[in-house]
Order: C-alpha cells, then structure tokens, then sequence
C-alpha cells in the first residue's frame, strides 16, 4: 500500500453506474432482442431455468453444414445432469453457425462443453479451433478429462446482420464438438466504451472497449456464496473466492446484508450485477482504534501477452453512517484510484456502482488487486470493501483469444493441421491488418484522451468529480 511516486496526482471524473436493483430471487426481467438458445446434437429441444434451447436439428436452426457433422447423444447420462450436456454436434471438417442479428451491438456468446463418451467415442479427445465473428476464440482447444461441463463466455461486438461461429478440428483426423450455444444481446451499458489505463506510469484512459472482444476468465462473488444463472438478471455465474483470496482470514471479515439494496433513482442499467453479490463482501476492519497497516489482495491466474478488463464491485453495506470509509484500490500493485470514499459518490448506503480498469499482463501469469486503509482511514471505521470482481481477457493486436494465431491462419491450416508452415505467409498479413486497426485507435484516443462515453440517463444529486485516480504509485 505504500506509494513510492507522487510526482503527480491527476483529479478525474469517476465512471460510475449507478445500478437499479431489486431484491428478489424471481427469474431475469431482461428481455434480449436477439436471444439465440440452441440445443446442439439434440432432436428435440431442452429447457434450463425457463430458457429453451432449441434443437439444432431443426431445419431452420443455424447450423449451415449439418451434412459435415454428427449429432451425439450421451447414452449413459447421469439422472442429475443438465439436459443440454447429455447430446452434442461433432464436427470433423471446418462447419459454423450463422445467427441472425436483429440489433447491433455487444452480443454475449456462451458455447457449451461436456466430455462424455458414447458410440465409442470420447469427447475428451477432441481437439479444435473456434472463430467468433472473425476472431479467434479457442486454439488447439481440449476439454481433456474434466467430469464437469465447461463454459466459455465471450462479449463481441456485431455491427452486420449475422455473427458467424466456425468450428476447425485441430488437424485432418481430429474433430471438435459443441454442446449448446447462446447468442444473446447484450443491455446496452453491460460493457462501457472507456476504462482506466493502470499501467504505472501513465495517465491515460483506454477508449474502444465495446469493439474488443472479450473473454470472461474470473467472475467472483467477494464474500459471498455462489450465484447461479437462474439468480443472475443476465444468466451468469460467479464463483465464491476462496481460492483467490491471499491475505490472511484474520485480516478480513466476511458480510452479508439482509436489507435492501438501493439505487439511484434515473440510473442506467441494472443488469451489471446482481443484488447476490452486493448484499455480500470482504471488509478490513481495524480494532482498538489502530488502523491496520494491511492490504487485502486476490491473485487470478490469467494467460501471459494480453490486456485485461478489470471491474471492481463495491456497495457500502458495513458502515452504520456515511462518511465513515475511506480506502485505495490497487491493480497489480500499482495505486488505481485513491482514497475512495463511497459516500461522496453514492450519497446513501448500499448502493452500488462498478469503475473498469484496463491493466497490462505482468509476465508473471498473475493478476492481482488489492484494497486496503489511506491515510483518511479512520479509527473504528472500515480499512476496505470489495463486492465483487470480474476479469476478461482482451485480443491481442491480431485478434485472438487463443495465442499468437489469426481468424485466417486457422481456416487456412485445413487440412493440413500444421499452423506453423502458414506463419511466415499469414502471420505478416494479420500483423499488418492489426497494427492498422491499432494506429487507427491510439489516434482517436490521442486527440480526447479523457473523454467518456455518454451515460443514457442523468444521475440527480450524484457528484462525479470525487476521488483521485492515481497511476503512478506501486505497492
């Protein structure tokens, strides 16, 4: 938590969503334009929490090379698993899906995948490739032996009529597979266009995230038990976070509010999180009047040579008045926002509102943040809270999710099933396309560096002029 640098502190308005929530553990009231459920390998089609999948042997489904697959069913299901596990579509030749876009936007793709064995065949072997809309997905991707079902959550932006998923086996004798696929508009403030740049540093803000596509690699509910998609407004899960927690439990102390959560009347969308997750937290508490000098950190094991979208939760449900919680924000070590104080933002208790940070993988293949007590933290009061976090991969500069591998280095290594011979030919083409579309953003970043994209409605009473954000200290 020391600050090692402080040649310069830059004052900036706060990107805050203010969220409208209701405490209930009724189903979602968001209603997606585009909503594309399908049931892949299945005859007929499946319901999961009130949402039905519908077979992708339906002739109007989007399977567009249904004569080059091989519709799987589980003949030995367990009585407990989800229906949608229990059949799959297998693709031994490069097949894809084309789904109709009726709204351009931020679409949420989720393709689902469970190993089993049948007709002799085990889907753990598998071994393919998966392009979304252009970009690479999944490289030389395996589900291995894992008994579970595996989900893979991706935020692409669509700005033509369809969105077009391609499934490649890994090599000629290889194949992939799919077991359910949802294609589903996104609300329309779930991913902000600008986060804050945490790089050390810099003062900058990173613009152009809606047009990147992003991977979910950690949802987490801070303190708090796991929520399903049925309890998600937006059919999401986010994990306990146990496992990623490193500070000490002596140090931190977990909560659960039973009241309600309160939200700013006029405020933009409520579908950024659910009241799950902002009824609990981690809190640093200090006792005996002495602030304790510590940092409560989680480290998340994240993919080396990309950049990473950070959003951090927070929803005062600790203190008993306002004013009483001041605390820094740190992102890989360095100082992300200090002195956050709740109250000069929210105005009332318990309510909630996110801030994205956009931070440079360390080569160290962890990611980690960190909140704990400034020098305005008071005596008797709260060092630190933390709601929830979620990390998402962002592509790299040619466009993949998956390595250093391009949409047409893939589609171009069928059959032959080598991607390295292609690389001295298809990787210069890819890096040229790349570094265009980069130039193209700095330039637009350059010329209004600390611009924000427009909030849909006008907050009343919220003060966004509060807090530093400070990039240039490490602890």
């Amino acid at each position: 938590m020391e600050e090692t640098n402080s040649h310069r502190i830059h004052t900036f308005s706060l990107l805050i969503l203010t969220l409208s929530l209701f405490s209930t553990l009724s189903l979602s009231s968001f209603s997606p334009t585009d909503n594309h459920l399908i049931s892949c390998g299945s005859t007929v089609d499946t319901t999961v929490d009130n949402r039905r999948f519908i077979s992708d042997s339906n002739p109007n489904s989007p399977l567009l090379s249904s004569a080059k697959t091989i519709p799987l069913t589980n003949q030995s299901p367990s009585p407990y698993s989800i229906q949608i596990y229990n059949s799959a579509r297998i693709f031994k030749k490069p097949s894809k899906y084309a789904f109709e876009i009726k709204e351009p936007g931020t679409h949420m793709v989720r393709l689902h995948f469970h190993a089993f064995v049948s007709s002799n065949l085990d889907l753990s072997d598998a071994q393919f490739h998966v392009l979304v809309n252009g970009y690479v997905a999944l490289s030389n991707f395996s589900v291995g032996k894992v008994r579970d079902f595996v989900v893979k959550e991706y935020f692409i932006w669509a700005d033509s009529d369809k969105i077009v998923i391609n499934f490649v086996p890994a090599k000629k004798g290889n194949y992939g597979f799919v077991n359910a696929i949802e294609v589903i508009s996104a609300p329309k403030d779930l991913i902000a266009d600008v986060g804050f740049l945490v790089n050390g540093n810099k003062d900058e803000k990173f613009v152009g995230l809606t047009k990147q596509a992003l991977e979910t690699v950690h949802r987490i509910n801070v303190g708090g038990p796991k929520v399903t998609p049925f309890n998600d407004t937006v059919w999401r899960t986010w994990i306990p976070d146990y496992e990623f927690l490193k500070s000490s439990n002596d140090l931190s102390k977990r909560m659960y509010f039973g009241g309600r959560i309160h939200y700013q009347i006029g405020g933009a969308s409520r579908e950024v999180g659910p009241d799950f997750v902002y009824k609990t937290a981690r809190v640093i508490t200090n006792t005996n009047g002495s602030v304790l000098n510590v940092n409560m950190t989680w480290e998340f094991p994240v993919d080396e040579g990309y950049k990473y979208l950070v959003r951090m939760h927070f929803c005062d449900i600790a203190s008993i008045s306002l004013g009483l919680i001041h605390f820094n924000v740190y992102v890989n070590g360095y100082l992300a926002y200090e002195d956050l104080d709740l109250s000069s933002i929210t105005y009332t208790l318990a309510s909630p509102f996110y801030v994205d940070f956009v931070v440079d993988d360390d080569s160290s293949g962890v990611l980690r943040v960190s909140v704990g007590p400034t020098n305005k933290t008071m005596a008797y009061g709260v060092d630190g809270i933390l709601n929830g976090v979620e990390i998402m991969k962002m592509n790299n500069s040619m466009g993949s999710l998956g390595g250093k591998i391009c949409a047409g280095m893939v589609l171009k290594s069928w059959p032959r099933g080598n991607i390295g011979v292609l690389v001295p030919f298809v990787a210069g083409l890819c890096l040229l396309l790349s570094l265009a579309l980069v130039m193209h953003r700095r330039t637009v970043g350059m010329r209004n560096p600390v611009s924000w994209s427009k909030l849909p409605t006008e907050v009343p009473g919220v003060d966004l002029n509060h807090g530093n954000l400070h990039f240039s200290g490490k602890a």
